[in-house]
């Protein structure tokens, strides 16, 4: 819980300084790459974690992996650095892409499909989506195939199950029930 509160007050200072400087679409760019990054590397998570690597080791690593960041990408990460904040790292990209698509009015729908969707698809999806919340929406696809058909939509606090495996499930209590 403080680690959380204290990378939405890291994230929402390097928004605040983007904004100023009008680099917060860079920035944002920045963050999802290190976001995505970090999450598809066990290895960049336990260095980042790990008390046996030395600061001085991790910001190497950090400004060779990034090293075509924005400037004020880079003095985040050194902020990090001096406050021995590092393990924040991930939370922080986060937080910030959060608060980005909340300043921009853009909010992300998570799709969930057994299969990709289809451009077709996702046109169609992001249509009724901006038309039931009436905002700017990027549409994100996850592929699980344990839904066995159909789809799960969730936008913000809103979620939308209309799975085989969820009508299965609804199926199988009613006649438990019964």
């Amino acid at each position: 819980m403080v680690g959380s509160r204290a990378a939405i007050r890291y994230a929402k200072a390097v928004l605040s300084l983007a904004s100023d400087q009008n680099t917060a679409d860079a920035v944002n760019n920045d963050m999802k790459l290190m976001a995505n990054t970090i999450a598809g590397s066990k290895d960049l998570r336990d260095m980042l974690n790990s008390p046996v690597v030395s600061p001085s080791i991790k910001k190497a690593s950090l400004l060779e992996i990034f090293k075509d960041s924005n400037a004020l990408t880079i003095n985040a990460i050194d902020t990090l650095m001096a406050n021995k904040r590092i393990a924040l790292l991930e939370n922080v990209t986060l937080e910030y892409t959060r608060l980005y698509d909340e300043l921009r009015g853009t909010e992300v729908a998570t799709v969930t499909t057994a299969l990709p969707l289809t451009d077709d698809l996702k046109v169609k999806v992001l249509a009724k989506v901006k038309e039931l919340t009436g905002k700017e929406v990027e549409v994100e696809n996850i592929i699980d195939e344990d839904i066995l058909g159909g789809f799960i939509l969730r936008v913000g606090d809103i979620q939308y199950n209309a799975s085989i495996a969820n009508q299965l499930s609804k199926l199988k209590r009613e006649f438990t029930l019964n």
